[in-house]
């Protein structure tokens, strides 16, 4: 597909063993994997984004097929996000992250009922970005709401977009504030 090129793979992973003194059994990992896109858009207006949107797929299987490898575990949660660069729009981070992605994102980690969070900006190089993360098959797993944060470095230029994927082995170290937990999930709608 012309005008999509992968500049970088970048992988982030956290391993926290003691939260709040207490140890953390198992510890929670947290993964970001994200792309460095060249954003063939950036700098006009264009009223047709399917050809991201149709290409986003193919994007979406490989950062969850990295996220998974890097995890090591099997995937609990999961979300999504992307940074325009400053010549592009917040729309240009959207297009990538539709649900032809979002379905293929899934499907690489193994399934998912919930609604996968997400949060796109508009960013000069370095702009970190703050990725939701929520129980993959039930979105009202409290326990489970969390997030992770991308440091994406010299990108995205102004004319890249960054696209992540986040995914982590467990719920929050230490929750204790009640709801839905993960070993309750009965419904199986995505929500409960």
């Amino acid at each position: 597909m012309s005008g999509f090129e992968i500049r970088r793979f970048m992988t982030q992973v956290w391993e926290d063993r003691i939260c709040e003194g207490r140890p953390v059994d198992p510890p929670l990992r947290k993964v970001v994997v994200a792309s460095v896109i060249t954003n063939p858009y950036a700098g006009r207006y264009v009223e047709d984004l399917e050809e991201a949107v149709r290409w986003s797929p193919e994007l979406g299987a490989e950062l969850g097929r990295r996220a998974v490898e890097a995890l090591g575990d099997p995937v609990l949660s999961y979300g999504k996000g992307g940074i325009a660069g400053v010549a592009g729009a917040q729309e240009h981070a959207v297009m990538f992250i539709t649900t032809p992605f979002g379905d293929a994102l899934r499907k690489a980690v193994g399934g998912g009922k919930a609604w996968i969070s997400s949060a796109t900006v508009v960013g000069a190089p370095g702009t970190p970005l703050t990725l939701p993360l929520a129980h993959k098959d039930a979105l009202y797993v409290r326990d489970h709401y969390d997030a992770v944060t991308l440091y994406p470095g010299d990108a995205p230029a102004p004319d890249e977009v960054v696209v992540a994927v986040a995914v982590a082995n467990r719920g929050r170290p230490n929750a204790r504030l009640g709801g839905l937990r993960a070993d309750e999930i009965s419904v199986g709608d995505g929500l409960r």
